[in-house]
């Protein structure tokens, strides 16, 4: 048995240094006044529209103000932590409220500089980017230029940079708050127990039929009686999206989302056609998971139900011991850092009363640490969770290395990869370690169960969200109805007949927090497919780890299609996208012939 020796709640001291939370008002004084210099000395200024060696200057500053200071983002950051920590803490939510307040002024008093760079003329911006003087922010400033056309006045800006939380935040809070309230009582164990939300959903997929079908219909149950309105809210922020989208001049609903993480829209498009493309895939996983439990057919909320006991019991010491054994083996220095985020108090580790479910690694600037946290249960999912995350941190700590606060940030598109990378080289030394063929089948389903949910089931919901867009423009309002019918659809071809849209699935669109926030979910996609073309490398030839490295500290100084194309991989070439669900096929090939083995009837 593995003890424990480090801290498991986070120092707030690598933030915010000795004085705490009691120095946190000079802070935010100080980061108000390097944002006011910063305008005071650029607002009324041309020349860096004009010169390279004015224009280094001006990003020299803008650098600087973005890696210490930027809108107040100590704050926000911290007050974002310490609410993940108690939720329902109301002083706390005021603090948070304030703080956003002052970066949203801070932000409309000085995006004057990117508008106004981004409207340079052609000539200029091909004089700049060309420029060796302003080498360390060329990508940036493709990025800038690539979308400033879309950008509109400075005042149209601010307007909606301060009606966002009326016309959308407010929308969506609303919904999760009343879902999130809601309790229902169970009978679990002989006994009747009022759980809240996330314990009936994570009820729906028990091992006991009886008690994943009482939980799916308490689910239900909560669903119902706010699609209505659901129905109001998506149709308000859909109507948002549509306004701002036509004022832009923007061509789809989608190619914000692309822009904003650097990748070509064809680049999307072909990873969307090729998994879609393999739908049967997924379709033979449900159909085999259906056949393991004995049933002709999964209900919609028994798509996740575990085969057997693949989630055995690990203790956090435990845990810690065999990521390091497997970052050990991979690089020396991702040990490194993961033994620094474990001594110095990165980690939030333990689930406790107000405590944000799930788990996420955060860090505001290239300036601030990494914080990770977890709510672990001594499960093995935990251990997988434990990697994921560090995963997300190791990425970040290598970037600090390298880039500058301009390029220190990941894009969606392949913000997954590092996370998977890490998590399935663990999961594959706890496959390696374990001799029962049965819990090595267990684990194949619960490996295949995530990795069908995180491409097939993620690009059904884009799909999804692509006809939401397209048929509200068309017919101006959509019934609950309506979405519940466009829903299912999407669903109905990546399960398969194996699976029943049964009952009340047509409203599960209702939780699903990610279609509020619009075509996030094709990263989830694109990074897991990345990431085994990374760790196929890496498996061919260890020395290969040197290039994932290089990749993980690229940050945004390049575009992922130029960062991947000098490591010898084509994101543009459908032939990549399908060696990685070539991959998932022969994953799931061999659990059936592993089940066939066992006796099960398949």
């Amino acid at each position: 048995m593995k003890t424990n020796k480090y801290p498991t709640k986070w120092n707030f001291k690598l933030l915010l240094g000795k004085e705490g939370e009691k120095g946190l008002d000079k802070i935010s004084q100080k980061a108000q006044e390097e944002s006011a210099k910063f305008v005071g000395k650029w607002k009324d200024r041309t020349d860096y529209l004009e010169k390279p060696e004015a224009l280094k200057e001006a990003l020299d500053d803008f650098e600087y103000w973005a890696r210490n200071y930027s809108a107040d983002n100590t704050a926000n950051n911290y007050y974002s932590l310490r609410l993940a920590q108690n939720q329902n803490d109301t002083k706390l939510k005021a603090k948070a409220n304030l703080a956003q307040d002052r970066a949203i002024k801070i932000i409309n008093d000085i995006q004057f500089f990117s508008l106004r760079l981004g409207k340079a003329s052609d000539d200029k911006q091909k004089e700049f980017l060309e420029s060796p003087l302003l080498a360390p922010y060329h990508h940036f400033l493709e990025q800038l230029f690539a979308t400033a056309k879309y950008n509109l006045s400075e005042p149209e800006e601010k307007i909606l940079n301060l009606e966002s939380q009326s016309a959308y935040g407010a929308w969506v809070q609303m919904t999760s708050g009343f879902i999130a309230k809601e309790e229902r009582e169970l009978k679990v164990g002989g006994k009747k127990i009022k759980k809240n939300l996330e314990e009936i959903l994570t009820l729906a997929s028990h091992e006991k039929k009886a008690i994943r079908d009482q939980a799916a219909a308490a689910f239900n149950d909560i669903l119902a009686k706010y699609v209505e309105v659901a129905e109001a809210e998506m149709n308000a922020i859909l109507g948002s999206k549509k306004v701002t989208d036509e004022l832009r001049g923007l061509s789809r609903p989608d190619l914000p989302r692309h822009l904003s993480d650097d990748i070509d829209t064809e680049i999307v498009d072909i990873m969307l056609a090729e998994v879609s493309g393999k739908n049967s895939i997924a379709n033979r996983f449900y159909a085999l998971k259906a056949k393991l439990l004995g049933q002709k057919k999964l209900a919609y909320h028994e798509r996740t139900v575990p085969i057997g006991q693949a989630d055995k019991e690990i203790s956090y010491g435990e845990s810690v011991a065999l990521v390091k054994k497997v970052f050990t083996n991979l690089d020396p220095e991702f040990r490194t850092i993961y033994e620094r985020f474990l001594r110095d108090g990165q980690f939030d580790v333990f689930p406790v009363k107000n405590k944000s479910g799930g788990a996420f690694c955060a860090s505001g600037l290239l300036t601030h640490p990494t914080y990770i946290l977890l709510n672990y249960t001594n499960r093995l999912s935990d251990a997988l969770t434990i990697a994921h995350e560090v995963g997300h941190g190791i990425n970040n700590e290598l970037q600090r290395k390298k880039q500058n606060e301009l390029n220190f940030s990941v894009p969606l598109s392949t913000a997954e990869v590092a996370s998977t990378f890490m998590e399935d080289f663990v999961l594959k030394e706890v496959v390696r370690e374990e001799t029962s063929e049965k819990k090595k089948l267990a684990i194949a389903m619960m490996k295949l169960n995530s990795d069908i949910s995180t491409i097939f089931r993620q690009v059904a919901c884009y799909r999804f969200e692509q006809e939401l867009h397209k048929t509200f423009r068309a017919k101006g309002y959509l019934s609950k109805d309506e979405i519940g019918k466009l829903f299912l659809a999407e669903m109905k071809k990546y399960m398969g007949p194996a699976v029943s849209q049964s009952p009340g699935a047509e409203n599960w669109w209702v939780y699903w927090s990610h279609i509020r926030n619009f075509f996030y979910v094709y990263s989830y996609a694109s990074g897991l497919l990345i990431s085994k073309a990374l760790q196929n490398k890496v498996k061919k030839d260890p020395a290969f780890i040197a290039e994932v490295k290089e990749f993980l500290s690229a940050g945004s100084s390049a575009s992922p299609k130029d960062i991947f194309a000098k490591m010898g991989i084509d994101i543009t070439d459908r032939h990549f996208w399908r060696a990685g669900l070539a991959e998932i096929d022969e994953q799931l090939t061999q659990a059936e012939k592993l089940a066939k083995k066992l006796k099960y009837k398949i």
